[in-house]
Parts: structure tokens; C-alpha cells; sequence
């Protein structure tokens, strides 16, 4: 009766509008005083404290300032260019630049919001310009996005290597290969739509003026090889990886293309320190609810229901996508991962479930929860970056939602799409 109570306290504060910090931790908490009330409060303060003090979270901040940067300067213009100098001729031209342009930017920075900010200023007047509805327009930027969340180097893939202790590396890996798919899902898409409305694409380079565009971006290019390259080779690990980029995009964007002054360095250093402190708080307090979820054996709960009802595999990934889904629509990407992948990872390793392939589904999952509304945090990036109303944003999403869906089923049930890279990088 208290632990429903409990849970219904959270609904409670959450539906309130309270901040997720109280959402976790109020709960957290009020769990503590009624079934553990003579753990001391300095264990508490551990967990909280101890549950952040790990060197992989390193890479958060790190790859937080780095897209910050690159958003700022020229790099993300420069990948930009060199998708839309490849891609740009094809039916549908713009609508794959964005596709493209999202999945590359998501390579150096690993934020979706960032991707959204960044591309939308840069590429949303040219879609419109190329034929494409508004409301397609802002559906695809919104919802490109997304391929960050999964394309290496992943903040989102981070904090669940974190939580399970799976590798990191695997986990880029397989999200190379998840963002892939998802990215050509949308195309197929935009090529549908193109079809549909008519629109123009541009002119057919020669190879010249497209080994010219590339090699004219080759500083921005540069960031993709030197973190992809340094971790899936060995040479350097993914929070190395990190604090390298950050080195790199602040002597690019400064000495070479000398986009960034030292005001503006400060600037977005401070902008990078708080959305950092943000993360932060959040995933201290999902130390403490982990913490309350392994001492009341909520996995064993879980598992036991499961034996008792006759339920299998399947059902339970059905399940997982029911709960990721929901949960998505209300929460962040970090809370959802902070409350849901405790009690449900033990699980799906009971059912034989690979840790790459759960990582990959859950991280899906709550990719598609940015874009799902009512509290899509990237439909409002994009609708204060593009000074559009919400409600035309979310109108524009609904069918790549549909597409995003199709391809869940696909990773859910074909495991071998999530693992073929892990396995042919580390066997």
C-alpha cells in the first residue's frame, strides 16, 4: 500500500510540473523513510554522490561542449556542405541533405536538441524554398534528429553503458548500425513525399566539385575520423575520445576558420557547464532510486511475475516498447533510462537478451520519446528555434513517428541489426 502510494506521489509531482530533480528524488526519499528508516542519511548521501563519481560520465561534458562549439562555429555549416554536395541532385535533394546533415552532425556531438538547433537555422529556409510542406519540413528536422541520440558518440548510449556497465565501444557500434537504418528509413520517406509534391532538387555535381566540397571541409570532416577512428581502433577510449574533440573544435573553430572569439568561448563554456549540471543532478539521483530498486529486489519481482503468468521473451519486448513509449511521451531521455533500466535490465538478461541489443531498443525507444508528445523535448527546440507553434510541429511528426515505429519492430525482433558491427569490430 505504501509503495503504491509512492508511485503515486511521482505521477503526482510529474503531472504537477514539478522539476524531474523532485520527480526522482521526493519519491526516492519518501521510499527511504517508509521501508529503510534506519539507514543512515550519509548513505544516502553516498549513493548520490557515489553514483556519479565513475570516469565514463567524463565523455557527457565533454561531448556537450564539443557540440556546443562545432553548433556555434563552422563545422556543423562545413558537414552540412559536403552532405548536400553528395546528396543534393537526388529526388528529394534538401529533404536527404537533412537526414544526412542530421546523422553527420550526430557523429561529432551525440545531442539531439543540439542537432535540431543546429540544423534548423541552416537548412529550414531551403526546404521550404525546395518545394516541401511546412508542416513535412518541420516533421523531418524534428524527427532527423533523432539518429544523434544513436549514431556514435551517443550521450544517451553513454548513460546506459553507464547504468548496465555494457562497453561503451560496443554500444557505439551498434548504434552506427541502428542510426544507419533509422536514417534510411527517412529517406525512404522523404523520397515518397518528394514524389508526392513534386519537389526541386539540385543540379547534378561533377566529381570534381564534389571531391572539391569535401576536401574544402576537411577540418570538419576531421571530427568524425579522429573520435570514430580513435575508439573503434583502440587507440583511445570513448572519454578520451571526448576531451580530444573539445581540443579540436576549439582550435578549428578559433585558428582555422577563426568563427570563435574568446567572449564567445566563454559563452558557450557557460552554457556547457549548465546543461552538464543539469544531466548531472538527474543521473546522481538515478544512483539513489537504483540503489532502492536492487535493495527491494524489484528485478526478482519482475521476473518471478513473469514465470508466474507464463509470459516469454516476447511479451516481455513488447512490454519494454509499451513502458519506453509511454514513458517518453512525459519524460526525458536520461530519467526514462534512470528509472526504467534498473528493474527491467536484469530481466532481459535472465531472458538471454544480448546487453548491445537491449541498449540498442531502449535507446530507440527513447529517441522516439523526443519527438512524441506532449513534452517531445526537441518539438520545442525546434519551436523556439524556429519561432513556429508547437502544435504545427507535432502535426508534422506523427508520420515519422509511424516510420520510427516500423523500424523498433525491426531491431526488437532482428537482433542481429544491432550486433553485426560489435561482433565484426571485437568478434
Amino acid at each position: 500500500m505504501i509503495f503504491a502510494l509512492i508511485i503515486v506521489l511521482a505521477i503526482l509531482l510529474l503531472v504537477a510540473g514539478f522539476e524531474m530533480l523532485l520527480v526522482l528524488g521526493i519519491p526516492a526519499l519518501a521510499y527511504k523513510e517508509a521501508f529503510y528508516g534506519r539507514l543512515p542519511d550519509a548513505a544516502v548521501v553516498q549513493k548520490i554522490v557515489g553514483g556519479i563519481d565513475h570516469s565514463t560520465l567524463l565523455a557527457i561534458p565533454f561531448f556537450i561542449f564539443a557540440a556546443n562549439l562545432m553548433g556555434s562555429g563552422q563545422i556543423a555549416r562545413q558537414l552540412i556542405s559536403v552532405v548536400k554536395a553528395l546528396v543534393g541532385h537526388t529526388k528529394g535533394g534538401m529533404g536527404h541533405v537533412v537526414v544526412g546533415g542530421s546523422m553527420a552532425f550526430g557523429a561529432v556531438s551525440g545531442s539531439a536538441p543540439a542537432t535540431v538547433a543546429a540544423m534548423g537555422r541552416m537548412v529550414y529556409p531551403e526546404l521550404r524554398k525546395a518545394g516541401y510542406s511546412d508542416r513535412f519540413s518541420l516533421g523531418l528536422l524534428v524527427s532527423s534528429a533523432e539518429t544523434a541520440l544513436l549514431i556514435p558518440p551517443s550521450i544517451t548510449l553513454i548513460v546506459y553503458g553507464w547504468i548496465t556497465g555494457t562497453s561503451i565501444s560496443k554500444l557505439f557500434a551498434g548504434g552506427l548500425a541502428v542510426g544507419l537504418l533509422l536514417g534510411l528509413a527517412f529517406s525512404v520517406y522523404v523520397r515518397i513525399q518528394a514524389a508526392r509534391d513534386g519537389v526541386s532538387h539540385d543540379p547534378r555535381l561533377p566529381w570534381s566539385e564534389r571531391f572539391k566540397a569535401i576536401w574544402d571541409a576537411k577540418w570538419a570532416l576531421g571530427m568524425p575520423v579522429i573520435i570514430l577512428g580513435g575508439i573503434y581502433s583502440g587507440f583511445i577510449t570513448p572519454t578520451e575520445a571526448a576531451a580530444v574533440s573539445v581540443v579540436y573544435a576549439i582550435l578549428v573553430e578559433m585558428f582555422v576558420f577563426r568563427a570563435l572569439d574568446l567572449k564567445g568561448l566563454a559563452k558557450i563554456t557557460e552554457d556547457s557547464a549548465v546543461n552538464t549540471s543539469i544531466i548531472f543532478v538527474l543521473l546522481a539521483m538515478g544512483g539513489l532510486i537504483s540503489f532502492f530498486v536492487t535493495l527491494a529486489q524489484v528485478p526478482n519481482e519482475i521476473i518471478a511475475f513473469l514465470e508466474a503468468t507464463g509470459a516469454g521473451k516476447i511479451a516481455f519486448l513488447i512490454a519494454v516498447n509499451v513502458l519506453f513509449f509511454v514513458a517518453g511521451m512525459f519524460i526525458d531521455p536520461n530519467s526514462t533510462l534512470l528509472v526504467l533500466v534498473p528493474p527491467l535490465y536484469p530481466v532481459a538478461m535472465s531472458f538471454g537478451i544480448d546487453p548491445v541489443h537491449f541498449g540498442m531498443l531502449v535507446t530507440l525507444n527513447v529517441s522516439l520519446g523526443m519527438i512524441t508528445p506532449p513534452f517531445g523535448l526537441d518539438i520545442f527546440v525546434a519551436s523556439s528555434t524556429l519561432n513556429k507553434p508547437v502544435a504545427d510541429i507535432i502535426r508534422g511528426v506523427w508520420p515519422f513517428v509511424l516510420v520510427n515505429l516500423i523500424v523498433l519492430l525491426l531491431i526488437t525482433y532482428i537482433p542481429q541489426i544491432s550486433l553485426f558491427i560489435p561482433k565484426l569490430i571485437y568478434g
